[in-house]
């Protein structure tokens, strides 16, 4: 199964490997990389200025090949992002959203110091139009930095069942600021709930002198409300869970796969050992939801539950980002140990 998201990972060494204990378990003191995790549409965003200008695009459906398009001509008055030189380099990037994943992304080249870039090229989707109704194009225009430090220039968003689809001429859409509900994923996703418990190190029972006593997380999905449904036929979901820094193959536990269920019940509890007190504040259990397809899932939302101090053992790390709600749920469980702690959390886009 390949996934529409990607994964950046870079090693530090602050732990050595040592073996898990268990099928269901991930030992955080082999603790080896730390992830990216999901991209979102603004990932690799290092700008700060604002947007400005136009796009000239055109939208069409091939019914015969079943293939959405996007006939992306041109940009005029672009922000200038290399005030020094004078220069933007930009390109446009597309994605059908709610998928925010790679799969949904598409782009143009990138055209050199230029604010007026000319493109007339097509960006293709091969996707049922019934599909294509209940989604949203997300259009929106970056400057390419060779470092990758790449800058927003603006967007724009379409409803896609509510667009025109008589009008296949090319038209002038002024660019906008990123939108809010994108930037905050406060999109309507659907609700998990679970429970969770700590139990710390010591009140296993014992343990053999060679290996030093640590704790588990328990983790219990139980059902999932009001997914997202990306095609008629509904949602075939299952869970994902990792515990990160870590994205070895021993942390990554998954649920059963539940058919043409938008409110699916899991019932599934996963456990990982080799956690002691002071690795809770700066791990983190990623759970996402994802839709199977023979040759690709679909992300549909996810949590993060953790402190949400952007730090993982000293290191700077996006998926550290806990909402208020999710850092609470973490914090109750951290103290009261031994306990179940039950939530009913929001899905997001992370």
């Amino acid at each position: 199964e390949s996934d529409t998201a990607s994964e950046i990972s870079f090693q530090f060494n602050k732990h050595k490997k040592t073996p898990s204990i268990g099928s269901h378990s991930s030992d955080m003191a082999s603790v080896s990389s730390v992830s990216g995790s999901v991209l979102s549409v603004y990932s690799g965003d290092f700008g700060s200025v604002d947007a400005q200008g136009t796009v000239e695009f055109a939208l069409d459906y091939d019914e015969k090949n079943r293939e959405f398009q996007v006939h992306v001509s041109q940009c005029k008055d672009l922000a200038v992002v290399d005030e020094k030189k004078g220069r933007s380099d930009p390109y446009v990037k597309t994605y059908l959203l709610p998928d925010k994943a790679r799969m949904g992304k598409r782009k143009t080249s990138v055209k050199k110091r230029t604010v007026n870039p000319i493109y007339n090229e097509v960006l293709r989707y091969k996707i049922e139009k019934m599909v294509l109704l209940i989604q949203k194009l997300n259009l929106s225009v970056w400057h390419n930095d060779p470092l990758g430090r790449n800058s927003f220039l603006g967007e724009i968003e379409v409803d896609l069942a509510s667009w025109d689809w008589s009008n296949k001429k090319l038209n002038w859409y002024p660019l906008k600021p990123r939108s809010l509900s994108a930037v905050n994923g406060v999109d309507h996703r659907g609700v998990m709930n679970l429970s969770i418990k700590y139990v710390p190190p010591g009140s296993l029972g014992k343990v053999c002198p060679k290996n030093p006593p640590s704790g588990e997380v328990h983790i219990w999905v139980k059902d999932v409300k009001d997914l997202l449904q990306l095609r008629p036929s509904g949602v075939d979901s299952f869970v994902k869970c990792y515990v990160l820094p870590d994205t070895s193959k021993k942390s990554y536990q998954k649920t059963r796969v539940i058919k043409r269920d938008p409110n699916p019940v899991f019932n599934h509890t996963i456990v990982y050992d080799g956690f002691h007190t002071e690795d809770l504040k700066d791990a983190c259990v990623e759970l996402t939801v994802w839709d199977h397809e023979k040759l690709t899932n679909h992300f549909l939302g996810g949590i993060r539950l953790g402190l949400g101090t952007g730090l993982s053992y000293g290191i700077s790390v996006d998926w550290m980002d806990s909402t208020q709600e999710e850092v609470a749920f973490w914090q109750e469980m951290m103290s009261a140990a031994n306990e179940w702690i039950e939530g009913l959390l929001p899905l997001r886009s992370l």
